[in-house]
């Protein structure tokens, strides 16, 4: 059934359009991620949903009597109103008809005969609205959402109005998930939690019983929680089923489909356009208007012919340079027995971890754990209380900050660009278009900017400079999935070693060859992305060990199968079991090795032999296996 339909609905911020047919419809219980580029539209469409905002022409129609939620409101409370005081609003409907339940029940046992049945009467339609509402599992309901977004006890009597931005925002959707509305309108609901909280909340809105539109660039959240994607582009919105990858597949198959059909018609376009010249020619020269009626007619029906448009295969994203500095020493970060705390809370008991050169670290952990202060520590911004945390030698270092200030915020852009770089200003015109910064632009004021467009400059910058180390906390923040992705495709080909902070579990699936998690002031390390080691933790808390075959372990499983069948000559297969026999003992000390890493990876000395043990292994493997199989 179709709860909310928009039909042609546009919008124009003064003499600007910002959508102009925006046509969709959303069933019961759909899960639907809004997608595109930065000002495509996206937050404007959720407002004009709530009312917010309002739209030129076109029509919303909703379910009557639905209810609507929406996280990016951030409305003001009472002073002195605590964090539980707000989370409690959520149940106003209910606190109401608990206090009318109470007030029948005193009138009840003061009420006489003739009275009594009216006041049962009453008391009957008040609780069963009570009963619907789901008065009776309030309790159970504010545990459940405080524990999931980690709101405890401390939290809770803590003034709302000294809460930090990404902690509003928490307690804002705390407060929306409790009120349960029949549409639940969520603007970047990923933006300021931690891992472990963004799973808990892909679970909840899988299980939720309305309608949930989210506005989002976490494409892992999009593929976990949706069932929809509505693209907004070029001021359009075009819907497709299934989740976010299903939508990259789909839109990309589309896309391919159209160039074809365009392809096909511009060549017969072109051909009834040489066909007319032709008519038209002979018409000419045998004085023959026979010729020019055809040629006419040809021309009228080209001219009524549906043109199909030519797609946009690639839309203009950041263009990043790859510009690796010289190598850099073998060791590249050196945490040994780091100790860090403020007041009572321990941020890093004798915590170790050692990156090598041309490794891809995701550092992750839960917000406040002490990912920043690591990085600050190692950027010489902050002093360790003991122990020690520095990069090695001959290290060339870029960082990228999570929010990116820059000193002169009257500057332009190209002027910011050139400060430290000797380059002349067509030149670096030039490069800053890569990033996105085209024409009249460069000369937009810093102050003016928003985080992307910070980001991307500082971005600029850096990569302008010969790098081997780039640390990054949260770089994918204000990036659209466009940007991002083609941060990506940067940092794959960066051929220097990256350590990275990011809640973004599509972008560490994509880059990091090593997760290394801060929990209870130890740095854990995973030697895999970030699938991996979700399933390295999941075997740990389970206490099964599960055995993932490798690809060249099912080839030797299916070649032993085949040599039975086919009775190979004995010499030959008496060879092959012989270099199974190798392969399977090199990998199961290929095995040994991963388990002493994951054990010594407070130990960087014997970490450092580990690897090149595990280097020589691999490459004895690598040719045991050319041999198995030439």
């Amino acid at each position: 059934m179709i709860e909310l339909a928009l039909n042609k609905l546009q919008k124009y911020y003064g003499a600007n359009m910002v959508l102009e047919d925006v046509t969709f419809d959303i069933q019961t219980s759909e899960k639907v991620g809004v997608v595109g580029e930065n000002g495509c539209g996206k937050s404007t469409l959720l407002k004009i949903l709530m009312g917010i905002e309002e739209h030129e022409s076109g029509t919303i129609s909703i379910k009557k009597n639905s209810t609507l939620g929406y996280l990016e409101q951030m409305p003001v409370y009472p002073e002195g109103y605590k964090v539980i005081d707000v989370l409690n609003t959520a149940f106003e409907k209910i606190d109401r008809l608990q206090k009318e339940m109470e007030l029948i029940e005193k009138q009840l046992t003061e009420a006489n005969e003739a009275n009594m049945e009216k006041l049962l009467d009453s008391y009957s339609k008040v609780q069963t609205n009570y009963e619907s509402l789901g008065g009776y599992e309030k309790e159970e309901k504010l545990s459940k959402v405080c524990v999931g977004l980690k709101i405890d006890e401390e939290f809770k009597n803590k003034l709302f109005t000294e809460l930090s931005g990404g902690e509003k925002t928490t307690v804002i959707l705390g407060k929306i998930l409790l009120q349960n509305p029949d549409i639940l309108l969520l603007d970047e609901p990923s933006n300021h939690l931690d891992l472990e909280t963004m799973e808990w909340l892909e679970a909840y809105l899988k299980e939720y019983k309305g309608i949930v539109i989210i506005v989002s660039h976490d494409r892992y959240f999009l593929d976990n929680v949706v069932t929809k994607i509505i693209e907004i582009e070029d001021m359009k919105a075009k819907s497709y089923d299934g989740n976010y990858t299903a939508f990259v597949n789909e839109k990309d198959r589309q896309l391919k489909l159209q160039m074809e059909a365009f392809l096909d018609q511009q060549k017969k376009i072109k051909a009834i356009e040489k066909s007319i010249a032709q008519l038209r020619e002979w018409g000419k020269n045998g004085d023959n208007t026979k010729f020019f009626k055809r040629a006419a007619s040809m021309e009228k029906m080209l001219n009524k012919l549906e043109r199909v448009n030519k797609p946009v295969m690639e839309r203009q994203n950041i263009n990043i340079n790859v510009n690796t500095g010289e190598r850099s020493g073998d060791n590249v970060v050196i945490v040994k027995e780091l100790y860090k705390s403020y007041d009572e809370k321990v941020l890093f008991n004798k915590a170790d971890l050692l990156v090598r050169n041309k490794e891809r670290v995701a550092l992750i952990g839960a917000n406040g754990c002490g990912k920043s202060t690591l990085i600050k520590i190692l950027l010489g911004n902050l002093e360790a209380d003991k122990g020690t945390a520095s990069l090695g030698s001959s290290i060339k270092l870029g960082y990228l900050p999570q929010n990116v200030v820059f000193e002169a915020e009257d500057k332009t852009i190209l002027e910011t660009f050139r400060e430290d770089i000797v380059i002349t200003e067509g030149k670096a015109r030039e490069y800053l278009a890569r990033y996105m910064f085209f024409g009249e632009m460069v000369f937009k004021k810093i102050g003016a900017l928003s985080g992307g467009e910070r980001s991307r400059l500082k971005l600029a910058i850096l990569m302008y400079k010969e790098v081997n180390l780039l640390i990054l906390d949260e770089p994918t923040n204000h990036l659209d999935i466009a940007s991002r992705e083609e941060l990506e495709e940067f940092l794959k080909d960066f051929e220097g070693t990256l350590l990275f902070v990011s809640h973004d579990r599509y972008f560490i699936n994509n880059i990091a060859n090593r997760v290394v998690e801060l929990e209870g002031g130890i740095l854990n390390s995973y030697n895999g992305n970030y699938e991996y080691y979700k399933e390295k933790i999941a075997q740990l808390k389970s206490g099964v060990e599960v055995k993932i075959i490798p690809k060249e372990e099912n080839k030797i499983a299916k070649t032993k199968k085949e040599k039975v069948s086919n009775n190979t000559k004995p010499n030959n297969e008496f060879k092959k079991l012989k270099l199974e026999e190798k392969i399977e003992e090199l990998e199961e000390k290929l095995k040994g090795i991963e388990e002493e890493i994951n054990k010594f990876c407070d130990d960087y000395e014997k970490l450092d032999a580990l690897y090149k043990e595990k280097v020589d292994l691999q490459k004895q493997l690598e040719e045991l296996m050319e041999e198995y199989f030439s």
